[in-house]
């Protein structure tokens, strides 16, 4: 059983990428974790439905076999309790979960097509970078929650 977290594309800022790693890092302590980065298509390629597409078709490629559970506004809301309480739930099933951020100009109907949940990481559109960096500090929450550590409070 393990969580994986795909993306597109690698955080530019080099301050956004330290925080991004040091909370999956964290995030690592409590979970079994992989994340995949994929290549993110060049917004000259063409409209941004083919860009939603062909970044689509790769993050598929690097969740396939796995519950998806895309990040996406629309998504369902849950405090960090709830949430801690649902990746604990997933664990104990002993099947894999794979979150699903997309790029730039999100996901794309290929993506939407397999999800198996919707997360709404907030009420806001995020940055696909910034996305990345809160659904890793949850991760984190969630798993300080369910071992009963103060870093939630």
């Amino acid at each position: 059983m393990r969580f994986i977290v795909a993306v597109v594309g690698k955080p530019r800022d080099a301050h956004l990428a330290a925080a991004i790693h040091e909370y999956e890092s964290r995030a690592s302590r409590y979970w079994p974790l992989e994340f995949h980065e994929v290549r993110e298509e060049p917004s000259r390629s063409g409209s941004a439905d083919l860009v939603r597409q062909r970044e689509g078709d790769r993050l598929l490629d690097a969740v396939s076999g796995v519950r998806m559970v895309t990040c996406d506004v629309n998504g369902r809301s849950m405090t960090s309790e709830q949430f801690a309480r649902w990746m604990q739930d997933e664990r104990e099933r002993a099947r894999d979960v794979a979150f699903v951020i997309g790029g730039a100009f999100g996901l794309g109907e290929n993506v939407r097509a397999k999800q198996s949940a919707s997360l709404s990481l907030a009420p806001w559109t995020l940055p696909h970078e910034l996305a990345r960096l809160v659904l890793a500090e949850q991760l984190y929450r969630a798993g300080a929650i369910v071992r009963g550590e103060p870093y939630h409070k």
